[in-house]
């Protein structure tokens, strides 16, 4: 096995990206929006459908794990309720991985878009899929996490805590590259007059004791003032967590996001498509090339 996964990590490797986060956060929206954008730029892309409760799905799906399991067969099989069932499906498919594999070989592709479940207990507590990640990071898959969170929440100071807990729990928890977006960024427009600082604050996470300083006075707040702090405090030790802005309705948007995971997941490096240095130089380091500058949206959020 080793010096089959050895091969196929030096003749062949396939690149992907994980798209997690909470419900609500527009993760098949921005899979359907990056699959469109990348084949507009001429990489051919596949999604893959991991959420085995996904019956809306905007784009056509390469594979799909409803072909081996649903939430709704699990409840009515083990009079499980939605939570415990998607969990059940989520293990039912790290046991059956080579069902996953044989499904990703068949696929004339080699850059992927997961669309993961929603339940965010997958990604800090629950450790299936991130074995089925690993198993496939063994196999030469070079893979990178898309964390997808509601820039909304940056108008209320407790929700961006646990945005900030959140985030930092599942980088640690997947062991991956990893990548935390801000969707919907067109949103934060509606919110303008309640954020107290610039946007800039909340993508860098800059010194978090000034956003405790916002929070109000009232009794119940003030019972978890040393939790919040606390949490504050860890997440500026590890200094991990900054976020990028999207608006998947722009491409200029999508545009910077997709260097960023090009950079994460190595596709930048190895994918072996043609590329001048300045574009292999502008996605490494995060700068942009004079193209990218001349199709980026004038967007005071996005800037």
């Amino acid at each position: 096995m080793e010096g089959r996964a050895l091969k196929l990590r030096t003749q062949s490797p396939q690149y992907g990206q994980l798209v997690i986060g909470p419900p609500g956060a527009g993760k098949t929206s921005y899979c359907h929006r990056m699959q469109q954008f990348l084949e507009k730029i001429g990489r051919k892309v596949a999604v893959v459908n991991l959420d085995p409760a996904n019956d809306n799905m905007q784009y056509k799906s390469a594979v799909d794990i409803m072909q081996l399991i649903t939430v709704q067969d699990a409840m009515q099989q083990f009079a499980l309720g939605p939570n415990g069932a998607l969990i059940y499906c989520m293990e039912f498919l790290e046991t059956n991985f080579q069902w996953l594999l044989e499904q990703l070989k068949a696929v004339d592709c080699k850059y992927f878009i997961f669309d993961c479940p929603g339940q965010v207990e997958l990604f800090t507590h629950n450790n299936a899929l991130k074995n089925v990640f690993a198993k496939l990071e063994q196999l030469g898959y070079h893979l990178c996490t898309v964390h997808l969170v509601e820039s909304q929440y940056c108008a209320e100071p407790y929700k961006f805590i646990s945005c900030l807990l959140l985030s930092l729990h599942t980088m640690l928890q997947m062991g991956l590259p990893h990548v935390n977006v801000l969707s919907k960024a067109d949103q934060l427009k509606k919110c303008e007059s309640r954020l107290p600082f610039s946007v800039e604050y909340y993508t860098e996470v800059l010194d978090l004791n000034y956003l405790l300083e916002c929070m109000d006075s009232s009794t119940m707040s003030k019972q978890f003032t040393k939790l919040n702090a606390a949490i504050v405090s860890m997440v500026e030790d590890y200094s991990l967590v900054s976020f990028l802005l999207l608006d998947s309705n722009r491409d200029g948007s999508l545009l910077r996001l997709k260097n960023a995971i090009d950079k994460a997941n190595g596709y930048v490096y190895g994918a072996g498509e043609e590329k001048n240095v300045n574009t292999l130089l502008a996605c490494a380091v995060g700068a942009e090339t004079e193209t990218e500058r001349m199709e980026r949206d004038v967007d005071p959020y996005l800037s």
